[in-house]
């Protein structure tokens, strides 16, 4: 009879480990995630970043009297450069999108502009940039929500709490983001 208890134990404990493996492996996948979710959103913030000179060249051509907005995007681009954690990269990133939204409504005052082929193009690969970054933040917010719901479940939240995973925080928009930036002449 005790050496069916002991074998139980065994049985018990060998389960028991490798749940904890599998635990641990599926924690540190879900982190590995969110990691390189982020890193495909600073991609795309990237992609933005090389656009943002050549937008804001066209532009001072013809609005060259606008200097407030172009030392804003280069201030929110400095920003976001020296930024050393997420919260902060969103925040300077949400100051471009706000001074890259002024620029724009700046730019529909100037017909001359408008037509530009070149200003255009710009445009337009400035849409395709937006667009990919909404698409990279949303990756990004579902890697956080898988991370996060494995370190809440139990039990997995055992583990979570033993090894030190602690919840990720989501990319959230600045309070007022929802606003249309206003421009005033």
């Amino acid at each position: 009879m005790k050496k069916y208890i002991i074998w139980g134990l065994v049985v018990v404990a060998v389960l028991a480990a490798f749940y904890l493996f599998g635990a641990y492996n599926n924690l540190i996948s879900n982190s590995e995630a969110v990691d390189n979710k982020w890193a495909q959103v600073e991609t795309q913030y990237q992609r933005r970043f090389d656009l943002i000179p050549n937008v804001v060249k066209t532009v001072k051509g013809f609005a060259s009297q606008e200097q407030t907005i172009f030392a804003d995007i280069a201030d929110a681009r400095t920003r976001y450069s020296g930024a050393s954690n997420t919260e902060d990269k969103v925040k300077a990133a949400n100051q471009v999108e706000s001074a890259l939204g002024r620029l724009l409504v700046i730019a529909e005052n100037y017909p001359d502009l408008k037509s530009s082929q070149l200003f255009t193009d710009l445009n337009v690969e400035l849409e395709g940039a937006e667009n990919r970054i909404s698409v990279e933040r949303s990756r990004f917010n579902d890697a956080v929500t898988k991370y996060n719901l494995a370190t809440k479940r139990f039990p997995s939240s055992l583990v979570a709490s033993y090894f030190g995973f602690e919840e990720k925080d989501y990319f959230q928009s600045v309070d007022g983001s929802e606003n249309a930036v206003p421009v005033n002449f």
